[in-house]
């Protein structure tokens, strides 16, 4: 008989953080402390996402959580089919690696592309970490790119993100932080383009290739 998979979560510089045996044949993920998986942080739903074993696969559905579940960079809208290797996203900011039964468990994943992290309020680009930290207001601007990536977010939903208890921002405060932060990045990693202004429609994160 075989042994049961593993998920395993990462930190921000790729080094395993915490593992969990898959060995029901359901465990849910979600802030909630009932949960098989607990990841306490409010961008994470109460209830976000289920693994299935039905003796043959494992399965993940997402359970209508706010801030999405994401394999291999596409979201969960249906029970999808998990195989060795898949990266989990959970809010998205969560990176959870499945590990199948049959396989060799790694001691460490090489980070790839951007990653955050909410609990150290830490941003890198394929493992080298933005130093100096980003401010508050650029770390929830590239927090609320990367619920969707891909989306196009408008004027009004950065500065609801991003301002929250101030009046009368103006197009050029808002100008001023998306180039702020895409200078940021740029610092790092010149080679390609993480975040993208559509002109006279918002801004976006680009899924990562």
């Amino acid at each position: 008989m075989s042994s049961p998979a593993l998920l395993i979560l990462h930190d921000a510089v790729g080094a395993v953080a915490q593992r969990w045996v898959l060995d029901a044949p359901a465990m849910t993920i979600g802030r909630d402390e009932a949960n098989a998986v607990v990841l306490a942080d409010r961008e994470v739903s109460r209830r976000h996402a289920q693994i299935d074993h039905d003796g043959d696969h494992y399965t993940l559905t997402d359970l209508g959580s706010k801030n999405g579940t994401f394999v291999n960079g596409t979201p969960v809208h249906r029970a999808t089919v998990l195989r060795d290797g898949d990266e989990i996203l959970i809010a998205p900011r969560h990176r959870l690696i499945f590990v199948d039964s049959e396989a060799t468990v790694p001691a460490q994943r090489p980070p790839r592309g951007l990653r955050i992290d909410a609990a150290s309020r830490g941003v890198t680009i394929d493992g080298q970490p933005i130093d100096p930290p980003l401010t508050a207001t650029q770390f929830a601007l590239l927090t609320l790119l990367a619920r969707e990536p891909g989306r196009v977010y408008t004027r009004d939903e950065v500065i609801e993100a991003c301002y929250p208890f101030e009046d009368g921002v103006s197009d050029q405060a808002v100008d001023g932080l998306v180039r702020r932060v895409r200078s940021r990045i740029a610092a790092i990693d010149p080679s390609r383009e993480y975040v993208v202004v559509v002109r006279g429609h918002g801004v976006r994160l680009v899924p990562e290739p």
